[in-house]
């Protein structure tokens, strides 16, 4: 781990913080219902931009009257220079398509190492927009596209044009000029992988640092190229954008079934994640002085997670539903609190009892949200060492307590009753992206992908069990001899018990799984709002909406963008 000793200190001990267990805060459903918040990666690599004032400019600016073109910026931090580039091409509308499958888009674009000269440029320019179908080396380290938004571009440019602002009533049902439908790194295509970014890259050493930052960079292009189409449509009456307007533009993102085996490949990662997470409310239940300032920002996030929330729109019955209830749950705050707040940790607890997960976990990004000297610190701790080690001298008498222990929720499930075992995940052929597939009704259960943890901990404890009867004495290392196969999943078990938290507490081939839940937890995490799944396999939402623009670097910043409103103008 990279926890500092002091912070290791505080999560452990005889006077260690109070930290949620982890079969509450690991539940699969719990995980569904977190919000974004202030350790979430959007609202950290803003803080550091503006904290350290990165210059970033347009080098090269070749666009026609019709926005196509070609752009590249030059970003100068304190560590390096970084340029990203971005072509912008026509796209027929019977070409248009949000799915994996396209091939062609909008908006294509890298994030690349350096300066760009005009050969280097030519030769990005004969790949990046062909995305999967090209091939990019390692001064590249974040490869993505995007389309524009149906309802919103044209409307915009056409507002701007006839010397008009947008309707931001319209803005907050759909946030965003451009939707993202994939942002590549760690090594795809040829890309720089996430140990030489790390190692080198101290910019965006943290975990999906430049990823986010490609998607602030397009959420700016789109405003820009916005307003370049319109200036130029209409020279005598346009108007450009008010920043006031130009803030509550995010961009758009459809994220599906991708994300979902990450966080379960990750687990040393993701237990890192949510250790800092949870120890910054532990820090806020013990630490948190509840004074009248305290009391009148409570009572204004409270109001504007509720207007915010309001303003989503979904068509999904389940997020509608969802919606309606983070609302009511609100309302029990609002009244519960309105006499006043004991402590946090009391309104936690009654939190608990009286409001739904959603709801419960909308309250924790709101007390954090109170006490950037309690939390802001902590997210300098969101990477870990990646090593799923195997200790080859325990006996097989404490690997089984172990899995007693640690894995309960997992000897829990009954694997025999019908439906446990439907669900096989496995990668296409054609996208290499992940797929559900029905056991009882397809072929290629033997291609699955290994996400069933829950399982595999049965099977493990199960053929354990039965050999430590035969073998008491035995270590690990002679069971691995005897049962080879099951050496990945005994390394997991053994380096997971050295966590708080890491496995996420859920049967992933149950027939009922619902895949939504870990695309939520893996977007709070990134920061993202206004989830609206299209289906129970992907969600559109939005990014960065409220956050500062690029003209605001340098100027004053009160990092207060959670859960951004409307502007009245």
């Amino acid at each position: 781990m990279t926890t500092p000793a002091a912070i290791q200190a505080a999560l452990r001990g005889d006077n260690a913080l109070p930290l949620r267990p982890a079969d509450q805060v690991m539940n699969l459903e719990r995980l569904g219902s977190i919000h974004q918040s202030r350790l979430s990666f959007m609202r950290t690599l803003v803080r550091r931009i503006m904290r350290e004032r990165w210059q970033i400019e347009a080098a090269r600016f070749d666009l026609d009257n019709q926005g196509y073109g070609t752009v590249v910026y030059e970003i100068k931090t304190p560590n390096k220079l970084y340029s990203f580039v971005l072509f912008s091409d026509y796209l027929s509308p019977e070409e248009r398509n949000d799915r994996v499958i396209a091939t062609k888009w909008d908006l294509t674009m890298a994030l690349v190492d350096g300066e760009v000269d005009d050969i280097y440029l030519e030769k990005l320019r004969q790949n990046v927009p062909l995305q999967e179908a090209g091939r990019v080396d390692a001064r590249v380290f974040v490869l993505s596209r995007a389309n524009r938004s149906a309802r919103n571009f044209d409307y915009v440019v056409d507002q701007l044009a006839k010397g008009e602002q947008p309707d931001v009533a319209q803005i907050a049902k759909v946030g965003y000029l451009y939707r993202t439908t994939a942002v590549y790194g760690s090594g795809k295509l040829g890309m720089a992988d996430w140990e030489k970014v790390a190692s080198r890259h101290a910019d965006f050493a943290r975990p999906f640092a430049a990823e986010m930052f490609v998607c602030l960079m397009l959420r700016n292009f789109s405003l820009l190229q916005a307003e370049h189409i319109a200036k130029h449509s209409a020279p005598d009456t346009y108007t450009p954008m008010l920043p006031e307007v130009k803030r509550f533009f995010g961009i758009g993102n459809s994220t599906g079934l991708g994300m979902a085996p990450y966080l379960i490949n990750h687990p040393l990662l993701i237990n890192q994640w949510v250790e800092m997470r949870e120890l910054a409310l532990a820090r806020v239940r013990v630490l948190g002085n509840i004074n009248e300032r305290v009391k009148n920002e409570f009572s204004e996030l409270l109001n504007r997670s509720g207007v915010h929330t309001a303003e989503t729109v979904t068509e999904d019955e389940w997020q509608t539903d969802n919606n309606k209830q983070v609302l009511n749950d609100l309302e029990k705050i609002r009244q519960h609190t309105s006499d006043g707040i004991e402590s946090w940790d009391s309104l936690l607890h009654w939190s608990e009892g009286n409001c739904s997960l959603q709801g419960q976990e909308l309250l924790v990004s709101v007390m954090l949200e109170l006490y950037p000297e309690l939390v802001d610190d902590l997210e300098d701790y969101h990477t870990a060492e990646e090593f799923l080690d195997l200790d080859p001298v325990m006996p097989v008498s404490e690997l089984q307590q172990v899995i007693e222990n640690r894995y309960k929720w997992a000897l829990d499930y009954d694997f025999s009753v019908n439906g446990a075992k439907d669900t096989f995940w496995y990668r296409s052929e054609e996208k290499m992206e992940p797929r559900l597939g029905d056991a009882t009704e397809e072929d290629g259960k033997e291609k699955q992908m290994a996400l069933g943890v829950a399982y595999a901990v049965r099977k493990c404890y199960d053929q354990l069990c039965e050999y430590a009867a035969e073998n008491p004495d035995h270590s690990t290392a002679r069971f691995m001899v005897a049962r080879p196969k099951l050496r990945g999943i005994v390394r997991r078990i053994q380096s997971m018990n050295r966590c708080i938290y890491g496995d996420i507490q859920a049967n992933l081939l149950d027939r009922e799984i619902l895949p939504m839940h870990l695309l939520r937890a893996k977007l709070a995490f990134f920061g993202v709002g206004k989830f609206d799944p299209r289906s129970k396999l992907w969600v559109r939402n939005t990014m960065f909406q409220g956050a500062p623009l690029l003209e605001d670097i340098g100027h004053t910043f009160n990092d207060d963008w959670f859960m951004p409103l409307a502007p009245t103008l």
